[in-house]
């Protein structure tokens, strides 16, 4: 069966989603006639809209760590994903600061957010699930969330790996080894490292232990992004002869024998779902 996602955002970082220079929606992932929303930031709804996804037709939702940019347009998605609240029904998936809070972070989502659901689960790395029949592997990450993770989606075409916000470490690098497509937030370009999220200079020697046969660029910071990320990941791309693009807002990834990157159709108009009352 297929595997498409949909990068509702590919925008990352304090200054980004707050001039929204990207949206920073997160990923819509159809798999096996199932749709998984991952990290539902600022933007979410309004490219949903954009490409007529109907909200009602998300299975589950999952949210890495407890950072604006991941999660704000979450409980949105779960009114839709119950049908406004009214039908018990999908799984939310999270971190422990996103579901129950730690330190000086979350709880992100709210009891009752938490109570419409048929169920949630609260993830650390070492972790496998079953989300909708998909196999997910929870991965290690190190940044100012302390609970953040990355996640390993197995597919019937390979392991599409999305690493979420970290430094860089060969440890970190060495979990996403056997990877089709990588994922990778690259919020700053080529020497400008920031604290716990990763630059050019690490997504290059990222690329280049793990091997993927994709690497794709999101998390774009308005430095990286100002820079130029097309020429940042062609840089990559020369430097380790591995394919390597900048995501962009609404392109599609289809994971199959060959992997396809096209952008979704988009509408701009008033469209109200047909499952709307």
């Amino acid at each position: 069966m297929g595997f498409r996602i949909t990068f509702l955002g590919t925008g990352g970082g304090r200054h980004t989603t707050m001039y929204q220079v990207r949206s920073t929606g997160g990923m819509l992932i159809e798999h096996d006639g199932k749709h998984l929303h991952v990290d539902p930031g600022p933007g979410a709804l309004t490219n949903m809209h954009r490409i007529h996804y109907d909200p009602v037709l998300t299975d589950s939702v999952v949210i890495s760590h407890c950072h604006p940019d991941h999660y704000s347009d979450a409980e949105s998605v779960i009114e839709g994903m119950t049908h406004g609240g009214w039908r018990k029904r999908g799984h939310i998936y999270g971190s422990p600061t996103v579901i129950e809070g730690e330190g000086n972070l979350g709880p992100c989502l709210s009891p009752y957010h938490l109570g419409v659901a048929e169920g949630f689960t609260v993830f650390r790395p070492g972790d496998v699930l079953d989300i909708d029949g998909m196999r997910v592997e929870i991965t290690k990450a190190v940044h100012s969330d302390p609970t953040n993770v990355g996640f390993r989606f197995h597919t019937d075409n390979g392991i599409v790996s999305y690493v979420s916000d970290t430094e860089y470490s060969d440890e970190i690098a060495d979990q996403y080894i056997g990877t089709r497509v990588l994922i990778l937030p690259v919020t700053t370009p080529l020497g400008n490292r920031i604290r716990y999220h990763l630059c050019t200079d690490d997504a290059l020697t990222f690329i280049d232990r793990v091997r993927p046969e994709l690497a794709i660029f999101i998390h774009l910071g308005v430095v990286i992004l100002k820079r130029g990320a097309d020429s940042q990941a062609a840089m990559v791309q020369e430097a380790t002869g591995i394919r390597t693009i900048a995501g962009r807002d609404l392109m599609t990834l289809d994971v199959g024998e060959e992997l396809r990157v096209s952008d979704a159709e988009r509408f701009d108009d008033d469209w109200i779902p047909p499952s709307s009352p």
